[in-house]
């Protein structure tokens, strides 16, 4: 019944776990105190109550997890092939497929809240509260505990039937409910996730280091990126999904069945120097809704100034490569610090053409 319910809200499958993650305590721990987090200070702040979904929500016995299909409803057969395509295309800006569409997070908390409400219908009110990537939740760990898939080398949730392109969502309740059971991994011997990752990010099967993911660098981190790793981001300016695209099991990747998720103009196939040339004001329209507004222009100028560079480098045309110079030449004087700062370093680019 709850599954019915959940399929009607969008939602592509739901499970059920329990609240004792104390042996996932020690590898968040160590990923902790390797740094792997970055400048996600928050996550260190937090520590291992990550782990300990009782310390956030007083009063949970279980937690109803949920995943929520994101590819574009009109997405070709051969998608993959084609994401792949536009990293050979150094003028053309990639934008990672979830973020192409409305904010996430907003789309899976009010269709958590509304299964809720559902329930309690049928079952007498209950303390719950939903979370979607927003607080202190080990979901990927609630999700593969649940059967909603497993850990793949690359750390996100992968299931036999749907990829890894999918939201997750919970749903924290005092009321006790029967905990599903978890699948088998089907990773095997495949590590091509590792092999592609352009900043070897993925430092061993199953471990990450957010401070070389191009994820992390174009979201969550504020500073100026490491010099060493802006000529391996490429033309991507906001996210990465390089891991996803070669992934075998994405062939059975389902298309949303919500059209929230489906391609905004302008975030699909744009050119740089279309992006680089949004005002503040253009930004801010052009993001309404959309999880890349987080970010900020300032950010949204600095990673476009580095895929520029890249593009300075990498194109073969002349002409093009003449365009990129003169918008980033006119930059020099750029109000912010930092984007002026990424602005010189692509310049420095076409020196190495």
């Amino acid at each position: 019944m709850v599954q019915a319910w959940a399929r009607e809200l969008g939602f592509s499958q739901i499970g059920v776990s329990g609240v004792d993650l104390s042996s996932a305590e020690p590898g968040l721990t160590d990923w902790l105190a390797r740094g792997f987090h970055g400048e996600m200070d928050y996550m260190a702040r937090h520590g291992l109550k990550r782990a300990r979904p009782v310390e956030l929500v007083p009063g949970t016995v279980s937690i109803i997890t949920a995943r929520m299909d994101y590819l574009p409803s009109n997405t070709s057969l051969d998608w993959q092939t084609q994401e792949l395509g536009r990293l050979q295309r150094p003028q053309e800006a990639v934008v990672s497929v979830y973020a192409r569409g409305r904010d996430y997070h907003k789309v899976l908390r009010q269709r958590l809240q509304q299964l809720s409400e559902r329930m309690a219908q049928h079952i007498g009110p209950f303390g719950h509260r939903v979370f979607t990537d927003s607080a202190p939740v080990l979901e990927a760990e609630l999700a593969s505990r649940s059967g909603l898939g497993w850990r793949g080398k690359h750390t996100l949730v992968l299931n036999r039937d749907a990829g890894s392109l999918f939201f997750l969502g919970e749903i924290f309740l005092d009321v006790a409910l029967p905990p599903s059971e978890p699948v088998s991994s089907h990773c095997g011997q495949c590590s091509a996730c590792i092999a592609i990752c352009p900043t070897q990010a993925i430092v061993a099967p199953f471990e990450l280091d957010a401070r070389r993911c191009i994820s992390y660098l174009t979201i969550e981190h504020a500073g100026p990126i490491p010099l060493e790793l802006r000529p391996l981001m490429g033309n991507r300016i906001y996210g990465c999904d390089d891991c996803q695209l070669v992934c075998p099991w994405n062939k059975f990747a389902q298309r949303s069945a919500l059209p929230d998720f489906d391609e905004r103009a302008g975030l699909s196939g744009a050119q740089l120097l279309t992006l680089w040339s949004w005002s503040e004001a253009e930004f801010l329209h052009h993001t309404l809704g959309s999880p890349i507004r987080r970010i900020g222009h300032e950010r949204w100028q600095r990673n476009i100034a580095v895929a520029l560079g890249n593009a300075l480098r990498s194109c073969d045309d002349a002409r093009a490569q003449t365009s990129i110079q003169a918008v980033l030449t006119q930059a020099l004087d750029h109000p912010s610090a930092l984007v002026r700062e990424h602005v010189q370093w692509a310049l420095t680019q076409a020196a190495s053409v």
